[in-house]
């Protein structure tokens, strides 16, 4: 691999900074800064400890996109707000996303989102053109997050791996397929996707198919391959798979008809090419100067331009 390109699902991010990060941390006019200050300390951590040489924060331009809103209604709706179909989301962190976006485009981070889609759409559309590069001049991809979904773009051959925030920045799971089959009994990536769409998550109003858990359908994929294998399976009478399971599996063809395209992430969204290489020097020092002092960045700010710049 020539380098590694690290991709940040910046919501995932900018959320456990939030959270983490006390709300006392606020700007000379007392407005909370925490988001702010956390995210680009993890950055910096980030940069400092794995060395790439491209970085792109990944936006949610849609968080909960129609397409898979039209397939499955239930998808994240628990999570809105009211009828203009906003995320619930405390006012602080609110009023700190757009700094985020200000600060990052000063620095020079590359940020790209995608209309219609969410981040992990963006990080699986950003892994497939790196894995559509001629195999000498590919890097290698590690993604940031908090979110076991993009378990699914893990793939060991084309140096595809999450670095998982579960414990913290400075603590990362190290997600690649021998964790995923100690983990979750599944090989690789495009089986842990299957085995989440049998699964469901209830954190995200996804049903799954009722009865089958994760080790039931890491188990039903071992023996059958896929999901498609799974379902080809149901056409034939055979031991591997029990009358009740059977009997739910049908119970759930509608869910499984539409399900997996819910569940994986997008590899063709509408993503523009930047310059993600990681930036040896602020692309905006006076506007970058104007964040820091009306938000009182302080060092946070002033680590992560120093990892950048010696990196």
């Amino acid at each position: 691999m020539a380098g590694t390109l690290l991709l940040l699902d910046t919501a995932s991010l900018y959320f456990r900074a939030f959270f983490g990060v006390p709300d006392t941390v606020r700007a000379p006019d007392g407005t909370p800064v925490n988001a702010i200050r956390g995210l680009l300390d993890m950055i910096a951590t980030l940069v400092a400890d794995h060395h790439p040489t491209r970085v792109v924060a990944c936006w949610d331009d849609d968080w909960r996109p129609a397409f898979r809103v039209e397939a499955i209604p239930s998808y994240k709706a628990h999570r809105v707000a009211g009828p203009d179909g906003a995320e619930i989301v405390p006012e602080a962190l609110t009023a700190q996303v757009p700094v985020i976006a200000d600060v990052l485009a000063a620095v020079g981070v590359a940020r790209l989102g995608a209309p219609g889609f969410e981040a992990d759409d963006v990080i699986g559309t950003l892994v497939a053109r790196e894995l559509a590069r001629p195999a000498g001049e590919r890097d290698a991809v590690e993604i940031v997050t908090g979110d076991r979904d993009l378990f699914q773009l893990v793939d060991d051959a084309a140096g595809v791996r999450v670095l998982y925030t579960q414990r913290g920045i400075r603590d990362l799971g190290v997600i690649d397929e021998a964790r995923l089959a100690e983990r979750y009994g599944v090989p690789d990536g495009a089986a842990y996707a299957d085995m989440a769409v049998l699964r469901g998550d209830p954190s995200d109003g996804l049903p799954g198919v009722a009865g089958i858990g994760e080790k039931t359908a890491a188990a039903l994929l071992r023996r059958y391959g896929s999901l498609d294998g799974v379902l080809a399976a149901l056409g034939h009478v055979d031991p591997g798979i029990t009358t009740a399971q059977r009997r739910r599996l049908h119970e759930a063809a509608d869910y499984l008809a539409v399900a997996p395209v819910v569940v994986r992430v997008a590899r063709d969204a509408p993503v523009a090419n930047v310059d993600d290489r990681v930036p040896t020097a602020p692309r905006d020092p006076e506007r970058l100067a104007e964040l820091a002092e009306r938000w009182g960045l302080g060092g946070s700010l002033e680590r992560l331009v120093a990892v950048l710049t010696t990196a």
